[in-house]
């Protein structure tokens, strides 16, 4: 049975040690004396400085910056930050996602980060992030998808999904969004 992320993180982290040669506090000391505030930079000192791998990197950056829900004061907080002030007027397209989203399987994962949240099920299929003050970004991974209309390649949007979709208004969650949600988790 495929693990969660949060028992593949207590892993790498039971195991980083002796993987690595230092304890996760030691890395995020590092991490932190190295005056990068970014997770990607942390990440890039961390294998260019440290040959550390991508996924310890990543993981001593999560917790470094505290970004990850595993260091947050619980996932609802993360999404809460992401939707407070000028952005609370999109609220109502993420719910709308995550209902579509909870009728693709009961493997779901949703996962929320600092700036987006992460949808899940053996690995990730979508991410769901407010973009702008009046627009929420749905990226999705399927292969062998051509972008047309509405699904446009993710572009510099994020490289971690292939596929980009723009909403405005929680009525965009239609069948076609539906729909491509479903591919993309039958695909993970």
């Amino acid at each position: 049975m495929a693990k969660s992320p949060d028992e593949m993180a207590a892993a790498m982290i039971a195991n980083m040690k002796e993987k690595t040669g230092k304890t996760l506090a030691q890395w995020t000391s590092i991490a932190k004396k190295s005056g990068e505030e970014k997770h990607g930079a942390i990440v890039k000192f961390l294998k260019t400085e440290h040959g550390m791998t991508h996924g310890f990197a990543n993981l001593v950056a999560h917790k470094t910056l505290k970004s990850d829900a595993g260091s947050a004061d619980g996932a609802d907080a993360l999404v809460s930050a992401q939707y407070a002030g000028a952005k609370s007027d999109l609220k109502p397209i993420y719910d709308a996602l995550i209902k579509a989203a909870n009728t693709c399987g009961t493997d779901l994962e949703i996962a929320p980060k600092k700036s987006y949240v992460s949808l899940r099920r053996k690995k990730q299929f979508a991410i769901i992030q407010p973009s702008t003050k009046t627009r929420v970004d749905l990226g999705l991974n399927m292969k062998d998808t051509p972008a047309k209309g509405r699904l446009e390649p993710s572009g510099s949007f994020n490289a971690m999904v292939s596929h980009r979709i723009k909403l405005e208004k929680p009525g965009d969650v239609d069948k076609d969004v539906k729909a491509w949600l479903k591919k993309a988790f039958s695909q993970a």
